[in-house]
């Protein structure tokens, strides 16, 4: 499923976090997404680390130990792991965590930065399936690529 590496000093060395989630969700031809506070620590807005990783997917719901670590595999609606933009899928479970009402000004102005390394197109694509109140946050990277 995944290839363990090894290292030359500590042995073997158990794949990551993300590693082990792409590999089940390849197996199970399931689509995923990082959400909550992973969702949040991957785009840079929190520095902790969760213990309880959660993923979105169309697959089947479950619950798998790495270490010390608990991979949560939750499952939804199709069109919350539509999403094909790596960072605007982010973007958009880091956002629901956040919340309408908490949200900053900060987390807005480092999410539209962070978003404008993603694709047009992507961008294009994942701002559909966003909520009204997240897409008035992503709306103007595509207003500034057209005045470029």
């Amino acid at each position: 499923m995944f290839v363990r590496k090894i290292d030359t000093i500590i042995g073997k060395v158990t794949p990551g976090i993300e590693a082990i989630a792409k590999a089940i969700a390849k197996r199970d031809k399931a689509s995923i997404v990082p959400t909550g506070f992973y969702a949040l620590n991957r785009l840079g807005l929190s520095t902790q680390m969760p213990m309880n990783i959660i993923y979105l997917t169309d697959g089947a719901a479950r619950k798998i130990k790495v270490g010390n670590y608990i991979i949560t595999l939750r499952k939804t609606t199709p069109k919350n792991v539509a999403a094909v933009g790596e960072i605007s899928g982010l973007a958009i479970q880091a956002l629901r965590t956040i919340g309408k009402e908490n949200v900053t000004e900060a987390e807005i102005k480092k999410i539209q930065l962070l978003l404008q390394k993603e694709k047009r197109t992507k961008l294009e694509h994942d701002i559909r399936l966003a909520p009204v109140w997240i897409r008035e946050i992503m709306k103007p990277i595509l207003k500034q690529e057209d005045n470029e």
